[in-house]
């Protein structure tokens, strides 16, 4: 069975997500649909691109991926779909597919307008165009049929150091997920972090800590607390690195 994967910043208090799953029911009706988050912050970007690395590698090869974070939404940029590791990826050309981590993927911009819905809107491609098309892809539908080949997608558009260091995530718990490979001091929102700690039972109470998450990246956390409460950051908030560091 096939499996489409959806990742947006819509939410789940509107329509647009049951859209979409409407659209691709309709297309590929045995298609199985995974959620991977509907809770990206509007508009960011680079959230969206660190969610879908997250995830993408750990779904069954064949597995077609919808990330729909697109500010840009019926202006110039593509809609594009990718080829790689045996994923497919149906998304804005927007620095996503380079933020996910994705290696040395096979792009073509998304022309053929059979594969998509009609009239086409132009604020809602998530439903008009990118859930369609991963549709027909999960259905059978050959990738080459997409559209044309394009070597000059924005792999270069927002890679994590141009981002500067940044607060890139902040998840149910409280931490606070960082653009930071290795630890270091640092500064965010006014509040220093210099302690680390191998494992949350390592930390002291009461104490902000950095940590290794699961991802690969540096975490600012606060044991059995929400380290972004007490800090008062938020998605997309800068971090100053100590000079010493």
């Amino acid at each position: 069975m096939a499996i489409i994967t959806l990742l947006t910043d819509f939410g789940l208090r509107d329509h647009y997500v049951g859209a979409m799953k409407g659209v691709i029911a309709r297309i590929a009706p045995h298609a199985g649909v995974v959620d991977i988050s509907h809770e990206v912050e509007p508009f960011q970007i680079a959230q969206g691109g660190y969610l879908l690395s997250q995830a993408w590698r750990y779904f069954p090869e064949g597995t077609v991926h919808v990330a729909v974070v697109d500010p840009g939404v019926g202006g110039e940029r593509r809609a594009i779909a990718a080829e790689a590791q045996g994923h497919r990826f149906v998304l804005p050309d927007n620095g996503l597919l380079s933020l996910a981590g994705v290696d040395r993927p096979v792009v073509r911009e998304i022309r053929n307008e059979a594969l998509m819905l009609h009239p086409i809107s132009r604020t809602f491609h998530g439903r008009d165009i990118f859930a369609p098309v991963a549709a027909h892809l999960a259905a059978g539908v050959p990738f080459e049929t997409v559209g044309p080949l394009v070597d000059d997608w924005l792999d270069d558009w927002v890679k994590w150091p141009s981002l500067g260091h940044r607060v890139l995530h902040i998840d149910r718990f409280g931490n606070v997920i960082t653009s930071l490979r290795a630890p270091a001091s640092l500064q965010v929102c006014g509040e220093r972090i210099d302690l680390y700690a191998p494992s949350y039972s390592a930390a002291p109470a009461g104490k902000l800590f950095l940590i290794m998450g699961s991802g690969g990246y540096v975490e600012i956390s606060e044991r059995e607390a929400s380290a972004a409460a007490r800090i008062g950051c938020r998605v997309g908030d800068l971090i100053t690195l100590d000079e010493k560091s």
